[in-house]
């Protein structure tokens, strides 16, 4: 069986360089990286992963960052991760952000104090510039984020398309004032910005203006769907469709508006993102964005394990579909 002292010899390379190599430090030449890979390759040398897992320098260990595990889209996309990582060997460590830029850097410290392998994010809350330091460090894969030129892998689902066939889908209904629950501001690189910026793009088409009291910022959860149905209701002029940024939303919407007597879809029609099993449990059932969820953590997996085995791993960017699921909400 060849060993790391076959690979230093045929490749006229020190151990110590063969190994800087396998352990992907960042001050070794390309040049000398190349040498080392392809003679690992012409021998048949595979590092033994138990060996460096004793020297501290390997932990099968891959760490998840997600805002609130609490979120049943969250909660479905780690389990998604989870038994992808499992069936090949790995562990998962679930790091709950709470959206706090603090603890984000806290959890990326873990890959630089070699306590994980490697970091899948679900979601972004420090500058890309803070996060891109890290990548010397191991491999970060995003998952449900997009970046322009980022250097790292991404899964991500076409959101600005999501938001605008869901607002075109409310028009061709005869929607004309619409409600937007939004998780950010509409600034450049604000979060939810492709989102928002399809929502402005339907509006904009069909000839409907953008009004600021119909916009809902900051929403994530079945109590701040509740409270917009609230914040509704005091209208004197109120939308005849909410168009939410998640079931979660969606279905606290729906339950304050049932409550207050209200008839969905002929009172206000509602519409949800992310197509979570609740979705067909809510009465009516609710039209919403389908993301595949299951699809997005195996592809997680599958490349940040291709980042660990091979360094020279070509970066891409992978784009899953998303489609509008219509039901009786709307």
């Amino acid at each position: 069986m060849p060993t790391i002292s076959d690979v230093a010899k045929l490749s006229g390379l020190s151990k110590a360089t063969v190994s800087r190599v396998i352990n992907n430090h960042s001050y070794v030449s390309k040049e000398k990286k190349d040498l080392v890979l392809k003679t690992m390759k012409e021998i048949g040398y595979t590092p033994n992963p138990s060996a460096r897992k004793l020297r501290g320098q390997v932990t099968t260990t891959i760490g998840v960052i997600v805002p609130r595990i609490v979120n049943p889209f969250f909660a479905y996309l780690v389990d998604s991760i989870e038994q992808a990582a499992y069936s090949k060997g790995y562990q998962v460590l679930i790091c709950q952000s709470h959206e706090d830029r603090d603890k984000e850097i806290a959890f990326l410290n873990l890959l630089k104090n070699r306590q994980v392998d490697g970091i899948i994010m679900t979601s972004i809350e420090n500058e890309w510039q803070a996060i891109e330091s890290y990548i010397e460090y191991g491999p970060i894969v995003l998952c449900n984020e997009y970046i322009e030129n980022s250097k790292v892998p991404m899964i991500h689902l076409n959101q600005y398309k999501g938001a605008y066939i869901g607002i075109k889908h409310l028009i061709e209904k005869g929607h004309k004032r619409i409600a937007y629950c939004t998780g950010g501001l509409f600034a450049e690189q604000g979060k939810d910005k492709d989102r928002n910026q399809g929502f402005q793009t339907a509006l904009k088409e069909s000839g409907i203006e953008v009004e600021p009291e119909l916009i809902f910022v900051n929403k994530h959860t079945v109590e701040d769907g509740k409270q917009v149905m609230k914040n509704i209701l005091k209208m004197d002029d109120r939308p005849t469709a909410v168009f939410t940024g998640s079931d979660e939303i969606a279905g606290g919407i729906m339950m304050e508006a049932i409550e207050c007597g209200l008839r969905i879809p002929d009172d206000i029609a509602v519409m949800g993102f992310d197509d979570q099993p609740l979705a067909e449990l809510l009465n009516p059932k609710l039209t919403t964005i389908k993301q595949p969820v299951e699809q997005m953590g195996k592809k997680s997996i599958e490349i940040i394990i291709d980042l660990l085995k091979n360094p020279e791993f070509k970066v891409q960017t992978y784009e899953l579909p998303i489609q509008l699921v219509v039901r009786k909400s709307t």
